[in-house]
C-alpha cells in the first residue's frame, strides 16, 4: 500500500487513488481540477488553503487504510 506523504504532487496523489478525490475536497480543497495541481505538493496546496497539512494527511492515508483493510 502506497503511503500519501506531504511532498507528492496532487496529481501523483490522484494517481495513487482516484477517490482520495473526495477525502480532498472534505478536508477544504476544491481545486483539484486546477492546473496548479499538476505541480504543487500536498503541503504547498495546504498552505494556499489554510489548511493543516497533517490533518490532510491523517485523512487520506486513514482512507486508504480502511479501503485496504
Amino acid at each position: 500500500m502506497t503511503t500519501i506523504n506531504k511532498d507528492m504532487i496532487i496529481a501523483d496523489i490522484l494517481a495513487v487513488d482516484a477517490e482520495l478525490a473526495p477525502v480532498l475536497m472534505a478536508s477544504g480543497m476544491h481545486c483539484i481540477g486546477c492546473p496548479a495541481s499538476q505541480g504543487e505538493t500536498l503541503e504547498e496546496a495546504c498552505f494556499v488553503h489554510g489548511l493543516e497539512v497533517e490533518e490532510v494527511l491523517d485523512n487520506l492515508n486513514e482512507y486508504l487504510v480502511q479501503k485496504n483493510a
